[in-house]
């Protein structure tokens, strides 16, 4: 458990999350076929194959070349689809899909990390379409995610402009930690993929999530704690009392905070020096 919270006068620092099994228990992209397929941008094979996909890396996971035929595969299926309606399509079904398979350990782990004073950024291989509502939906402050191109008239072309995969996770952290002042050395990553060791092994407290066989060596041999999340559960069951202060709140506290250490600083300082002059 996290139990303190950030010194206001410390680096910035952030939690970074893989997204799929994870925060969440399956694929997030590959959740929405249904979706896709009732919208009519997918047919029936096209659902077969994507639940068959989802099993596999449900079962084990997907290693490298999984990925990469995953990759190609997903790039092809949504060339020429127009991406309004894909957002539209996901925003639709956001809170019937997604909110059943948030793990309950990991929202949990977000609401520490955000009462610690941390940004949680969500990186992941998913579309930006698909992470970034997900994302909103968690209460992360950023969202790293594969970018597709899109084309003049509103459509994916089938090209990637961004892919967040490997030590691409790991480049974007650096990049942010650059931008927004982070101190890595004091950041958290978790994830459950081996190919995600660029990313947990950039910050100075990296975590593995159910972790795959390659991975889970990797933490065994490298010392990182091991989760294990089981619990899936929907957040408007999830601790219905508690209410999180949005972030300004936060921020706020912390700028009161400090303000109130500096004025009684200032006291003690003139009382000090007033009974010096007396003596």
């Amino acid at each position: 458990m996290l139990t303190f919270v950030e010194n206001c006068f410390s680096p910035r620092t952030a939690a970074f999350f893989d997204l799929d099994k994870t925060v969440i228990a399956k694929s997030s992209t590959l959740t929405f076929s249904k979706s896709f397929y009732q919208g009519g941008l997918i047919n029936r094979r096209a659902v077969l194959r994507t639940a068959y996909t989802q099993f596999v890396f449900l079962a084990g996971g997907a290693d490298h070349d999984q990925m990469e035929r995953m990759r190609e595969y997903l790039s092809a299926l949504c060339k020429g689809w127009n991406v309004q309606q894909v957002r539209e399509l996901v925003a639709e079904t956001l809170h019937d899909l997604i909110d059943p398979i948030i793990y309950d350990e990991a929202a949990t782990l977000i609401e520490e990390h955000h009462t610690a004073g941390r940004d949680v950024v969500i990186v992941s291989t998913s579309g930006a379409e698909v992470v970034e509502p997900i994302g909103e939906l968690l209460g992360a402050d950023r969202v790293v995610a594969t970018r597709m191109v899109v084309g003049d008239d509103g459509c994916f072309t089938g090209e990637i402009e961004y892919y967040a995969y490997g030590p691409t996770k790991a480049e974007a952290i650096r990049s942010l930690a650059e931008s927004e002042g982070y101190d890595l050395s004091r950041c958290y990553a978790y994830s459950d993929s081996a190919t995600d060791v660029p990313m947990l092994e950039s910050v100075g407290h990296p975590h593995a999530v159910n972790p795959d066989r390659a991975l889970r060596r990797e933490a065994i041999l490298r010392k990182w704690p091991i989760l294990v999340f089981n619990r899936p559960v929907r957040l408007k069951q999830r601790l219905p009392m508690f209410s999180m202060p949005p972030r300004p709140a936060l921020v706020a506290a912390a700028a009161v905070g400090a303000a109130a250490l500096t004025a009684g600083l200032v006291w003690y300082t003139n009382r000090r020096r007033a009974a010096a002059l007396t003596a």
